[in-house]
């Protein structure tokens, strides 16, 4: 599933593309018909994301996409290619259009409807000023183990399997202690290595959670066997330690962590 850097991203493009221009919509799929034909004619005012949710507003109207495991965008320049396949949603500017196929969610909202997403999602560490104070207090009042609560979006926004692992091998932390046994210095310092790698995935567009120091290629651009501390490397030598990573079924997701390292 795309995680929170992802998203950022799309809204970041798709403002570039068709951002202050009047849009044809339609869905050749029809399952999105209605909602295409709310769209079709309006001005993309502004893009937006939280977490994992991304927004297009239209007037006083807005498009909600959650991408979950199958969802993807695919965009261009005109002309666009005849619609294949189940394409739930096209859009076409001036210059750009844009795809959408088997997303979780797409759905026209309201500003009153939208405003209810977010009241149910927790602080973005991408989003400008967000309430850290409410992720500290969230996890520090739980006794879930921190390793599920990173993937509770109503506690953060926009972290997923692979971020929850790797920010967790970082900081040493045992993915199976409660929330509320974390020390709150540590919850912060969870929080900001969040921010820095998911700004740096914005960046770069992929996520690389390691240090130069640590992988078999210190120089140049890091390879994707290089890019992980221990997210998909069950069975391999942990880079710090050399023990065997782990993993575990935890949040309906695989957890991979270092017995040794965040013991």
């Amino acid at each position: 599933m795309p995680e929170g850097h992802t998203i950022h991203r799309l809204a970041r493009r798709h403002a570039r593309l068709l951002g202050g221009q009047r849009v044809t919509a339609d869905s050749p799929q029809g399952r999105f018909e209605d909602g295409a034909r709310l769209l079709d004619g309006r001005v993309l005012d502004a893009t937006d994301a939280w977490g994992k949710h991304l927004f297009h507003r239209y007037d006083e109207l807005w498009l909600h996409v959650h991408l979950g495991l199958y969802g993807k965008f695919r965009d261009g320049t005109l002309p666009a290619p005849p619609p294949r396949g189940a394409l739930r949603l096209r859009l076409l500017g001036e210059e750009s259009w844009l795809e959408l196929r088997g997303p979780s969610a797409c759905e026209v909202m309201t500003d009153a409807e939208r405003k209810a997403v977010l009241a149910r999602l927790g602080p973005d560490p991408l989003r400008r000023r967000p309430d850290v104070d409410a992720f500290v207090d969230r996890v520090g009042r739980s006794r879930a183990p921190i390793g599920r609560m990173l993937m509770d979006q109503a506690v953060i926004a926009g972290v997923g399997n692979v971020y929850r692992a790797e920010v967790l091998f970082r900081q040493r932390l045992d993915p199976f202690l409660p929330g509320r046994q974390v020390e709150e210095s540590r919850v912060l310092a969870v929080w900001d290595d969040l921010v820095d790698l998911l700004r740096a995935g914005v960046r770069a567009g992929r996520i690389v959670t390691t240090r130069p120091d640590d992988r078999e290629r210190p120089a140049g651009r890091p390879r994707r066997v290089d890019a992980h501390y221990v997210y998909g490397r069950a069975g391999l030598a942990c880079r710090v330690c050399s023990t065997p990573v782990q993993d575990a079924l935890v949040a309906a997701r695989r957890l991979f962590w270092c017995p040794v390292c965040q013991a």
